[in-house]
């Protein structure tokens, strides 16, 4: 039997419009409560950020419309919702300052990143606030400009 090739990220699923769309304050690390379908089918790479966002209810944190999609083997008396509400596991003073600065206009606190650190999953989430489509035209010509130096570089050392 052959080996399945281990990766060397320990990266489950990013969201790749989160830093395009938002200026990112502050970042937290948060567990993820999960039940034991739903680890299943992020070990098989069925985990999806897109659209998701992070709410305070009643002191604690809750990771919304995060899609994690049940495999085909589930337990049949289980009733796999995909995208349920997940608690996420913080310090009480992280929570505190997140919901501080969600209470200011303009603030959102949005999941970046889900990844493996030993056997627990975690979430890397991050304070932000909405950029202005003139900011977002200034980020894309930043990335322009430094794809163009490294071009340059690369050319002149030839």
């Amino acid at each position: 039997m052959a080996k399945k090739a281990k990766s060397n990220s320990n990266q489950i699923a990013a969201n790749k419009r989160a830093r395009f769309d938002y200026q990112i304050d502050q970042t937290f690390e948060a567990g993820l409560q999960l039940l034991g379908w739903e680890v299943k089918s992020i070990r098989a790479g069925k985990a999806n950020l897109t659209d998701t966002y992070v709410v305070i209810r009643r002191g604690e944190a809750y990771l919304l419309n995060a899609l994690i999609t049940p495999l085909d083997s589930a337990s049949t008396h289980v009733i796999a919702d995909p995208t349920r509400s997940r608690k996420l596991l913080l310090h009480r003073k992280e929570l505190a300052v997140i919901h501080g600065m969600l209470a200011q206009k303009g603030h959102a606190c949005i999941p970046l990143e889900m990844y493996w650190k030993g056997p627990l999953v975690k979430l890397n989430i991050g304070l932000a606030r909405g950029k202005k489509q003139h900011d977002k035209r200034e980020t894309i010509r930043d990335r322009e400009w430094a794809i163009e130096k490294q071009r340059a570089v690369r050319h002149r050392a030839r």
